[in-house]
């Protein structure tokens, strides 16, 4: 996950406004802070620092700038915290949707950079683990319906009950030294080539 000590990306082509940013970060203790004065090209910038948290400020950003920069941000997987001076419900909700974790508007104080970043970094967290929790338990569910399918094929072909079918697949697994689910995939998939 995150690093003791953030790297910690600053976009904003306001150097002054950037200024701010970087003296709240490094007063706050992170002494590894990027400026990025230029959007151009900030994806292969992004790629190549790898910044564990990125703060996004625009003075007063446009349709197609925070269109761009939510479709960089939605494959990103990190914290990001963006100020803004003005904003809109659609703007605010596109830039959750995107996966921004602190939308700040008219919120640029020094003193409060090091609150905000440790928001975003706390929200981020919190969110990745619920996608986590969500993609095993969707894995889970997956793996049940085959097993589910795979103990059908069995109790239909050899004529054998429910728990019978149940007990051999996870003898085979055993035997095999594979989970499950895999031995149960492999015989839904030859059921499905001898049909």
């Amino acid at each position: 996950m995150l690093r003791d000590t953030l790297t910690v990306l600053v976009i904003d082509e306001n150097r002054i406004r950037a200024s701010i940013i970087e003296a709240g970060l490094r007063e706050a203790g992170h002494d590894r802070v990027i400026l990025v004065h230029d959007v151009n090209g900030i994806a292969r910038k992004i790629e190549d620092l790898q910044p564990d948290v990125i703060v996004i400020d625009l003075e007063n950003p446009n349709r197609d700038m925070l269109e761009h920069l939510f479709q960089l941000t939605r494959t990103l997987g990190r914290p990001i915290a963006m100020f803004v001076d003005r904003a809109d419900a659609s703007s605010i909700q596109s830039a959750i949707e995107a996966g921004v974790s602190a939308y700040i508007v008219d919120g640029l104080k020094k003193e409060r950079v090091k609150h905000i970043l440790d928001v975003a970094v706390s929200r981020f967290n919190a969110f990745s683990k619920l996608q986590r929790e969500l993609a095993d338990a969707k894995s889970a569910l997956e793996e049940r319906k085959v097993v589910e399918r795979a103990k059908g094929i069995l109790m239909k072909m050899r004529n054998i009950p429910e728990e019978e079918a149940f007990a051999l697949l996870r003898q085979t697994a055993m035997n095999e030294k594979k989970k499950l689910a895999d031995i149960a995939q492999s015989i839904v998939t030859a059921a499905n080539l001898l049909m």
